[in-house]
């Protein structure tokens, strides 16, 4: 599919608005979502004090991935990701498999995301509150890419600013010990191999972009650039927070933690902001839900397009420029 095909402005197009900046965010959007919040306590548990050594495996395996996917998406700038990847470099079979797998696989996950915003807001009506927070982000995203990409740069504002927080009040207290960052003789290579795969899929979202290409503006230029700046932010905000949560509660601690970013302020002696650590977990997964929809929706159309969903699916709104019946579907 080729760059010609999609910026002529066609009715079954849609139109490159993202900037470098804007798929940097959705890309922030994806990773700093709902995992950081979650994901190092089992890390910690897998690992022990080896949990920055599967921070670091982690981060080589996403820098691989990462690095792969920049150069599949800038060559082929379409909607859809790993299903048109898949298409194009092995064939229609391999393409039409990962595309199942994409939207039967992200589908539960924009389920079990809207459940985690649910139990967040109000656990005693986390259904209905997932279903209010699905139907809102949907209605963003039926508005147009920019409108989405607006508001992601607003959840991933906030969500940055009380990370800074939980980094500031732990590594600013008196509990904090630099000693608890020491490996010690608990990590073994399984272990550590086990917390760098938790590690990984709590900031795989770097493929968002990718699915998003045909929304990029110069993609050529802008995806390669942008998936490795937003996983690099990425990788140092995990790190940073690691760093802040070992050195309050060590690895024992962590590992023993329900919801480790508030009982490591509230270890820090800041109790005050175990809401906000709160609010701002669910703010993070309303971020990964949207980009969850955003990278269906676009996959969907992709496999319509071709047939392998209901042609009617692959309908462009005249208007907001979006494919409005495949997000309308997710």
């Amino acid at each position: 599919m080729g760059e010609s095909s999609n910026t002529t402005g066609a009715p079954d197009r849609l139109r490159r608005r993202l900037g470098v900046g804007d798929a940097v965010t959705i890309g922030l959007g994806s990773m700093i979502g709902a995992g950081i919040f979650a994901a190092l306590a089992p890390a910690a548990r897998a690992a022990g004090s080896g949990l920055l050594l599967g921070l670091a495996v982690a981060t080589v395996v996403a820098y691989c991935n990462a690095t792969s996917s920049a150069r599949l998406a800038a060559r082929y700038p379409a909607s859809g990701g790993t299903y048109v990847h898949g298409r194009e470099r092995l064939g229609d079979f391999w393409g039409h498999l990962a595309g199942w797998a994409f939207v039967v696989g992200k589908t539960a996950s924009c389920a079990a995301m809207a459940l985690t915003v649910g139990a967040y807001v109000w656990p005693g009506q986390a259904h209905a509150v997932a279903v209010v927070a699905v139907v809102a982000l949907t209605a963003v995203n039926y508005a147009g890419v920019q409108k989405s990409a607006w508001l992601t740069r607003v959840i991933v504002t906030v969500v940055l600013a009380v990370l800074a927080a939980v980094v500031v009040a732990a590594l600013g207290s008196g509990a904090a010990d630099p000693a608890r960052w020491d490996i010690g003789g608990d990590a073994t290579a399984g272990g550590v191999l086990e917390a760098a795969g938790l590690l990984f899929f709590a900031f795989a979202g770097y493929a968002r972009i990718a699915t998003l290409g045909e929304e990029v503006r110069d993609p050529a230029r802008t995806i390669p650039r942008a998936i490795p700046l937003a996983l690099g932010i990425t990788l140092a905000v995990y790190a940073a927070v690691a760093l802040a949560v070992l050195a309050v509660l060590g690895p024992r601690g962590l590992a023993e933690s329900a919801a480790p970013l508030s009982d490591a302020v509230r270890a820090a002696g800041a109790d005050g902001l175990s809401p906000v650590v709160r609010a701002g977990a669910a703010v993070a997964a309303l971020g990964s839900l949207l980009a969850l929809i955003l990278g269906v929706s676009r996959t969907t159309l992709a496999m319509a397009r071709d047939r392998h969903l209901p042609h009617t699916l692959a309908a462009v709104h005249p208007r907001f420029e979006v494919p409005h019946r495949a997000e309308l579907l997710v």
